[in-house]
């Protein structure tokens, strides 16, 4: 048994591992690839921009996670073709279940993304240059690609020697996936030019690829004829399905909790109604909920509180329920003895009942949360947790609005040991939970959209003006909208959003979703349809992040179904069918290019950019300049390095770097400066990445960063730490006065 799962980036171990044992296949597969392109194929993960290709990586594996083969593509969506970079088993041949499943993973994607053809190269099985045991593997991988329709180029140059002497030039294969439209010649030229340009640069002199490039002047482009496989046994067809699933984890013990005081429409039917819809779609693949030991809600809700429910629920009798009915708002730091009264001193409403069953069932939907958590660090893309009784409302120290234990806080606080956590809270009502837990911290976003608290539960938090306190000053971000709203309201307002999500850069996006939003349901007021929750799916889909969703609310039995299927579904599409339809390295700045030597000019535009920022004192603005300066004066001898980032002539962002002086291999980075109107956007994160590339190609070893440790720097902390720096040291009063020096080495 294996799965084929999709690889995005090297940020959690299982990710990492996985890359491991690719670089070793490539090892002993490919013993010509050389150990530089082997040992960076987590960099073109993580850094498409050097690579001017979006890459797309495949591992299939087993259930102990020991990769038996990988596919990696290369997605140009500007010209709109793919290129076949790498196949291959851990075994030496692709026949076989393994390697067909893996193409037609390719296969599937390439059609996804709606190209116009997948192009690779194979070596020749006619050429007696080649090795001597090459020309029987050769025919056995034409022949598998001609079992697609996939043949080779034909009246090209592609196969003419680099440089005399070169032997077993490769054949560029084209596979047209399934359609019946013939390679255009202006198509092809542009995709050759491309493979040459930016695959080969440092191979292929220009006036070669000019060569190869006027070589093709068929209109439509020849391929050889079938040679290995009779023509009509072809499978042209590309499977469509979808053949990665959403984990799905359910309360399975959820049922034990059923007050059936009229009016009470949290019930069990809830979950039923939703999974009748889900099992149809074909979507998800049911996980078991795995135990989880204590220490993990303890992380986000007071021990006291914890011992409280448990102790209390146990004590209350079968069937029956305890209501609160008195607050202690006068004095909190005396509960009351008296076990009527208790309930109030830890919950925020009057109709969240303590009952028998209330703590067995909450626990086990923390399990449940978890073990879709889990699933995420696991590799999986999206992990649903069905779990009731929802959780979002409870707080560290209390609990309200059905909610008991906070799902959604304790899985985000479970992935925070992996990456960054981002929570968008979706339901109809505040996620006052969140917000309570974690107001003073910078490390986990939390957004909300909901009703106003001026008319909608829990009616005391949810303002806009609450955007978080000390370090946490501006991670909270609400979105209290009107009592009546259109769909068309709510999907600008989910753009903002989404919009403050992507600047946070996080490695993990969680999703309260509440089906409260819908049309009908009797705890809200808006009017959202199944069309709208695909579309609002889709669009959280579009993050491209691992996502796991909670369930919180939704109480519209009827609909539940059907809305919570559209909202995967729409969702499942933009993830596992046509992830990579934005442009490269998530080009939000086309026409952006990298120059690594300053112009006389750049010294005032850099100037006027750091001062900009706003982060920066006078003299550390000219201090910047000086830099720029001394580089121009002195080059390479001075110790400072540039990527300067242009768009239309103009420096819209830049980083300087170099060794630190009296150290082996030491580098430090001096500045990164992005222009105000660019931030969030991703280009920090290309300088970044750009300079930790040529400080490895230098050698470098460890790099260093330091900042300021003041609350303002939050995100500027926050932003090296998404990318692997740690805190090694504070330097007290540093700078000034309360405002110590933070190092942060990776």
């Amino acid at each position: 048994m294996f799965r084929i799962r999709r690889i995005f980036d090297d940020v959690i171990p299982v990710n990492r591992d996985a890359l491991v044992q690719v670089r070793e296949i490539l090892k002993r597969r490919f013993s010509q690839a050389s150990e530089t392109e082997i040992d960076h194929i987590g960099d073109k993960l993580r850094n498409p921009f050097t690579l001017r290709f979006r890459p797309i990586l495949f591992v299939a594996e087993n259930m102990r996670h020991k990769v038996m083969g990988f596919a990696m593509v290369l997605h140009e969506p500007e010209i709109d073709f793919c290129y076949l970079d790498w196949i291959a088993t851990a075994n030496a041949s692709l026949r076989g279940g393994l390697g067909s499943a893996l193409y037609e993973r390719v296969r599937s994607e390439c059609s996804a993304l709606g190209v116009g053809g997948l192009f690779f190269e194979c070596l020749p099985d006619t050429d007696i240059t080649c090795d001597q045991d090459s020309p029987k593997e050769n025919i056995a991988r034409l022949r598998f690609y001609e079992r697609y329709g996939a043949r080779p180029l034909v009246g090209t140059a592609y196969e003419t020697p680099v440089k005399e002497g070169d032997t077993c030039m490769p054949f560029l294969v084209y596979d047209g996936l399934g359609r019946d439209k013939p390679l255009g010649r202006d198509y092809a030229r542009r995709v050759v030019r491309a493979i040459l340009e930016r695959k080969y640069k440092d191979v292929c002199p220009q006036e070669y690829v000019e060569l190869v490039v006027t070589s093709i002047r068929d209109n439509p482009v020849k391929l050889r004829p079938f040679c290995h496989v009779k023509p009509e046994k072809a499978q042209n067809t590309v499977n469509p399905s979808f053949t990665e699933k959403i984990a799905l984890v359910i309360n399975e013990r959820h049922e034990i909790l059923h007050i059936h005081e009229r009016g009470y429409v949290e019930s069990p039917v809830r979950v039923r109604s939703i999974l009748t819809h889900l099992e149809k779609s074909g979507l998800f693949e049911s996980m078991a909920t795995q135990d989880f030991p204590d220490t993990h809600i303890l992380a986000v809700h007071d021990a006291d509180f914890i011992a409280y429910l448990a102790r209390a629920c146990e004590e209350v009798s079968p069937g029956k329920s305890l209501y609160p009915y008195v607050f202690p708002i006068r004095n909190k730091t005396r509960p009351p003895r008296e076990t009527t009264v208790l309930p109030g001193y830890y919950c925020i409403d009057t109709f969240t009942p303590i009952n028998r069953n209330a703590f067995p069932t909450a626990r086990n939907g923390v399990n449940a949360a978890l073990t879709a958590a889990h699933a995420l660090v696991d590799g999986r893309r999206i992990a649903y947790a069905l779990v009731r009784p929802p959780g979002h409302h409870a707080e560290k120290r209390a609990f309200g609005g059905f909610c008991y234990m906070n799902n959604t806080a304790i899985a985000a606080q479970y992935l925070r040991g992996h990456g960054r956590v981002a929570i968008l809270d979706i339901d109809y009502h505040h996620g006052n939970g969140q917000q309570d837990i974690f107001y003073n911290r910078s490390d986990i976003l939390t957004v909300s959209i909901h009703g106003h608290p001026s008319f909608a539960y829990p009616y005391f938090t949810g303002f806009e003006d609450e955007t978080g306190e000390g370090e946490g000053a501006g991670f909270n971000l609400n979105f209290p909208l009107e009592e009546k709203i259109t769909p068309k309201e709510y999907r600008i307002t989910l753009a903002k959003a989404l919009r403050r999500v992507a600047q946070f850069e996080p490695d993990f996006l969680v999703i309260a979703l509440g089906l409260d939003t819908a049309r009908n349901d009797p705890t809200g007021t808006w009017s959202l349809t199944p069309a709208d929750f695909k579309a609002n799916g889709r669009m959280i889909g579009e993050t491209g992040l691992p996502i796991l969703v909670v369930q919180e609310g939704g109480y519209k039995t009827r609909s539940l179904g059907i809305n919570a299927r559209n909202f995967f579904q729409g969702m499942a599409e933009v993830i596992f069918r046509v992830t990579g339809r934005k442009t490269l390295y998530d080009l939000r700045h086309k026409g952006l290019t990298l120059r690594y030597e300053p112009l006389p000019e750049d010294r005032i535009q850099i100037e006027q950019l750091v001062e900009a920022t706003g982060f920066f004192r006078p003299d550390e603005v000219k201090i910047a300049g000086e830099l720029v300066g001394e580089r121009l004066e002195q080059g390479a001898a001075s110790g400072y390095y540039f990527v300067i980032a242009l768009k239309a002539g103009k420096v819209i962002g830049y980083g300087c770097y170099g060794p630190i002086p009296c150290t082996l291999k030491s580098y430090d980075i001096y500045w990164i400066a992005v222009s105000p109107d660019l931030q969030g956007q991703g280009l920090g994160k290309i300088l970044l990445l750009e300079m930790e590339r040529l400080i490895a190609e230098a050698g470098g070893g460890g790099i260093y960063v330091e900042t300021s440790m003041q609350p303002g720097y939050a995100t500027t902390r926050s932003f090296y730490e998404r990318f692997g720096y740690s805190c090694k040291a504070v330097l007290d009063n540093f700078y000034g006065p309360g405002d110590g020096k933070g190092i942060y080495c990776k």
